[in-house]
């Protein structure tokens, strides 16, 4: 695995030994990000990456210039490998990273008031997360004015509804993989 593009373009990403880690493939993110970078700058954005895993999500954006990314994964080993990825890229300074069930993580951010500009969902596949997660991230108010959601799920799954206030701007097939993005709409009053 290597960054597509930025700063860090061409870098190696290492990943967990093992199955228990799904990386987002190079082509997946290589589009997410097309899709992204012709409706947003990254320059200083906030980012939030869910279920981390690697980091290579929350790591292309810091690429691509995020002024921060907070990195959520519940996974030791996941972890261990997301932080020495940061660290080899020299991204940790402009990271932080939480080991925690996604749920709780959210709940504890927007305690501390935390708004994002970005949220980048990469759920284990045909579990439901999405649905949930993005209507979390409403009720929780953690989405900035005019924030984005990019979601990875599997072909063989229906793509996240849009909860109210997020609208499904976009969705695209590629090979076995979706990708959706959403934006919040812009009648939502930023808090």
């Amino acid at each position: 695995m290597r960054v597509i593009a930025g700063d860090a373009r061409g870098r190696k990403l290492s990943a967990p030994r093992g199955l228990a880690t799904r990386p987002t493939l190079a082509r997946v993110r290589e589009s997410m990000f097309s899709r992204l970078s012709v409706r947003l700058d990254f320059d200083r954005l906030r980012v939030l990456d869910l279920f981390a895993g690697t980091g290579a999500l929350g790591i292309e954006a810091l690429s691509r210039g995020a002024a921060h990314v907070t990195l959520v994964d519940s996974s030791r080993a996941a972890i261990t490998v997301l932080r020495r990825n940061l660290d080899a890229l020299g991204f940790a300074g402009r990271a932080r990273v939480l080991r925690s069930d996604v749920m709780r993580a959210l709940e504890a951010l927007a305690s501390e008031g935390e708004r994002f500009d970005l949220v980048l969902l990469d759920p284990p596949y045909r579990k439901g997360w999405g649905d949930i997660v993005l209507t979390r991230l409403m009720e929780l108010h953690l989405l900035s004015g005019g924030a984005w959601v990019a979601t990875e799920v599997s072909r063989l799954e229906a793509a996240p509804a849009a909860p109210p206030g997020l609208e499904r701007v976009s969705l695209a097939t590629l090979g076995d993989h979706q990708i959706a993005l959403y934006r919040r709409q812009s009648g939502e009053a930023a808090l």
